[in-house]
């Protein structure tokens, strides 16, 4: 059956409309109509895979009538609902921390009335409001024409601890504790939470202070998520727009069982660390129709980072990771893993996706220091047009403080041990490339750690860009420009299948030789 159904709550649902080989877009749309007893209630084409379908009635029984065929669904019954007009909400409010206060408090006193599995309806207008924690048991809806948004003057904003009493991580910056300000919206060990909806959520990082300080402190804390969800679990994100998000947009830290399914998350291109979608030492996770344009990562998959001394308390692994019919546009990378992987990144999947003029296609980044393993990835039926570099994985990253150190570049070979990190098992079958610049695959791997197994299957490079400028492919020390390169490597075991057939494959060195680095 073509027609499938991703996810159901009471006012929402969100289809598929079309299995693979098809990606993100159709072309030409499909025409779909909505009913119930017989009844037309809505109709279109779908010009995409994945189609979101609101507000709907609860405990109702629909038909999706779509190519010839028929799905049938039953929206999820709602024990009550709210209206944050009447707890004291108010729109249009001026951007004043003291206004945004005020819906703050207004919002707090609407959720702790909710009842288990209730609807906190927020209505169309312009909702200007401080940083609000969500709780287990309920569905926050954001109805189409509502933005919630975050104030210009961040005075007074809220901090969030490293850790709480017992411990355990709460603030957080780039892998480590570290006590960061409240994300506007946010979420602390909750089960059972929904956002949903086709409003939008704007973290107000184009407007005050928030993007000029990028890898500072402030007031002893580090810029706040967009959406930070921390040790949450069965969460689901549905629909809503996210954008000019503080830092990373939507950063689930910790979290297991998450779904997000027709969400647009934007920030400006030249925004700093602005990532689209983080999911950090999380499990089993779903990203699924979801449009990405960012100013850095659109999604990146991460697993904590040890520190300068190894501490490693607070580190969790990352599994089962599927991201499916996205577009991912104008990013750093399409989808990225680590630099932050300390706790072990396993088993992600991508496939029917669309990347357009992002930087890199599928990134790996790691270093000596960090340890932990980054295995069994693979990337399936994608497309890419536009990109520098399509594939590549490197061991020499030169992030944090001492990245250009001589004991994380050099090229020889470093004694083994738990914070020696390791890159394996790679999969990359049917994935077209048009408009490519500098070079389809670019792998560095550590010589006491080389990466590998890397499966290139199905391959197709079409074109290249004819303006590109030669660059480093990599972010590491003594690798030299290449443009319209194949696929170069060092320290890694390539297995390839690439068209057409004279497509050039080689495992020739492609840095950089100096006495600095042999």
């Amino acid at each position: 059956m073509t027609l499938r159904c991703a996810a159901v709550t009471p006012r929402m649902a969100v289809l598929c409309l079309a299995p693979p080989p098809a990606r993100f877009t159709l072309s030409p749309a499909r025409p779909w109509r909505l009913s119930r007893d017989g009844v037309t209630l809505a109709e279109g084409a779908a010009a995409r895979v994945v189609l979101t379908l609101g507000p709907l009635e609860p405990g109702t029984a629909y038909d999706v009538d779509c190519g010839g065929e028929t799905l049938h669904f039953t929206t999820a019954p709602c024990p009550g609902a709210l209206d944050v007009t009447d707890f004291g909400a108010r729109d249009g409010l001026p951007d004043t921390p003291g206004a945004a206060a005020e819906n703050a408090a207004a919002f707090d006193r609407a959720i702790a009335a909710l009842p288990k599995g209730g609807t906190l309806i927020v209505p169309p207008g312009d909702w200007l409001c401080g940083p609000v924690e969500l709780r287990s048991d309920m569905i926050l809806h954001l109805s189409e024409g509502a933005t919630l948004a975050a104030p210009s003057d961040r005075s007074g904003w809220p901090i969030l601890p490293a850790r709480d009493p017992d411990g355990t991580m709460l603030g957080s910056w780039e892998g480590l504790p570290e006590p960061c300000f409240r994300a506007p919206l946010h979420a602390i060990g909750t089960r059972n939470l929904t956002i949903e909806g086709f409003g939008t959520l704007d973290g107000g990082g184009d407007r005050g202070d928030w993007w000029s300080w990028a890898k500072e402190r402030r007031d002893g804390a580090r810029r706040p998520r967009g959406l930070h969800l921390i040790d949450a679990e069965a969460t689901r994100l549905i629909g809503f727009t996210i954008r000019n998000a503080p830092s990373w947009t939507i950063h689930p830290q910790g979290c297991r069982n998450l779904f997000a399914g027709g969400l647009s998350i934007q920030a400006p291109h030249d925004s700093p660390n602005t990532d689209g979608f983080d999911p950090d030492m999380c499990e089993d996770v779903t990203i699924l129709g979801t449009h990405f344009s960012v100013g850095d990562d659109c999604i990146a998959i991460k697993a904590g980072k040890r520190g300068d001394a190894a501490e490693e308390d607070h580190l969790r692994p990352t599994r089962r990771v599927t991201v499916q019919h996205c577009l991912m546009e104008r990013g750093h990378g399409g989808c990225v893993i680590g630099s932050e992987m300390s706790g072990s990144v396993t088993d992600v999947t991508v496939r029917d996706c669309e990347m357009v003029g992002t930087d890199r296609g599928l990134r790996l980044k790691t270093r000596r220091g960090r340890g932990g393993e980054i295995a069994r990835i693979a990337m399936r039926n994608v497309t890419m047009d536009g990109v520098l570099t399509a594939f590549s994985a490197n061991a020499h990253y030169f992030c944090d403080h001492d990245g250009h150190a001589d004991w994380v570049q050099s090229r020889e070979p470093a004694p083994v041990g738990p914070l020696t990190p390791r890159i394996g098992e790679i999969t990359v079958e049917d994935v077209e490339i048009r408009n490519l610049a500098h070079a389809l695959g670019a792998f560095l791997g550590l010589p006491e750690a080389p990466i590998g197994p890397i499966r290139l299957s199905r391959v197709s490079l079409v074109s290249h860009d004819p303006a590109a400028r030669p660059e480093p492919p990599l972010m590491a020390d003594g690798v030299r420009a290449l443009r319209h390169a194949g696929v170069r490597a060092e320290h890694a075991r390539i297995e390839g299948d690439l068209r057409p057939d004279d497509a050039p494959l080689s495992t020739d060195a492609f840095l950089n030789r100096s006495p600095a680095l042999p």
